[in-house]
C-alpha cells in the first residue's frame, strides 16, 4: 500500500494575505495615476469670449437724452475636451453705473475646441445723458474728435462641460467692454476689453 502520495499541504495564511496586500496597493496606484490623468487632461477650463466689433446703426441725441441701436459681434472660444453647454447667459448695457440695455443670450451648445460667433443687436431706449466725455485733441488712434460718452458692455456666460458624458463641471465666462462713441455723429470711436 505505500504506492500513495500525500497532496502537498495548503498555501499558509501569510502567503494569502501578502497577495491580497500587493494587489491591494497595485490597483490603488493603478486608481490613482488613471485620476491624475484624467485631471490633467479634461481638467475643464472656462470659455474665452472676445468682442470682435461693435457698430451703431442708428444714433441720435435730442437735448440732453440718447436713443441708439447697437449690435455687438462676439467670439466664443470653448477650448475644453468636452461641449459646452451654456444656459442663463446675458448681455448688459451700463452708462454711468446705470443699467441702459439688456438681453438674454439663448442657450446652446458649442462642440469641443470649436468657436461659435454671436451677434446681438438691439435698441436702447432714450437716457440722460450726465456727463459727456471730451476726448483729448488726439482723440483714438490720432484722429480729431469732439465730444463722446462711454458705455460699458457686460457679457456674461454660464454653463456645464460634460466630460465622457459622465462627468459634468460648472464652468462661467464674462467679459467687459467699454465703448466711446461720438455724439455728433454717433460713430463709435473705438472700444476696449
Amino acid at each position: 500500500m505505500g504506492g500513495r502520495k500525500k497532496p502537498p499541504p495548503p498555501p499558509s495564511g501569510r502567503t494569502n494575505l501578502a497577495s491580497c496586500i500587493v494587489a491591494t496597493i497595485f490597483l490603488i496606484f493603478i486608481t490613482i495615476i488613471i485620476l491624475i490623468i484624467f485631471f490633467t487632461l479634461f481638467k475643464p477650463k472656462n470659455p474665452i469670449i472676445s468682442v470682435t466689433a461693435v457698430q451703431l446703426p442708428s444714433f441720435s441725441v435730442t437735448n440732453t437724452t440718447v436713443t441708439f441701436t447697437i449690435s455687438h459681434y462676439v467670439a466664443v472660444i470653448n477650448p475644453n475636451r468636452g461641449v459646452f453647454t451654456h444656459y442663463d447667459s446675458s448681455l448688459h448695457l451700463l452708462y454711468a453705473g446705470n443699467q441702459v440695455g439688456f438681453m438674454f443670450v439663448p442657450s446652446g451648445k458649442i462642440e469641443a475646441h470649436r468657436t461659435r460667433y454671436m451677434a446681438a443687436t438691439f435698441s436702447v431706449n432714450s437716457f440722460p445723458v450726465s456727463s459727456v466725455i471730451n476726448v483729448p485733441p488726439e482723440g483714438m488712434n490720432g484722429l480729431r474728435v469732439g465730444p463722446s460718452l462711454e458705455i460699458e458692455m457686460r457679457m456674461e456666460m454660464t454653463g456645464r462641460v460634460r466630460v465622457m458624458h459622465f462627468f459634468t463641471h460648472h464652468v462661467e465666462a464674462q467679459v467687459e467692454c467699454k465703448v466711446a462713441i461720438a455724439v455728433n455723429d454717433g460713430s463709435v470711436l473705438g472700444f476696449r476689453c
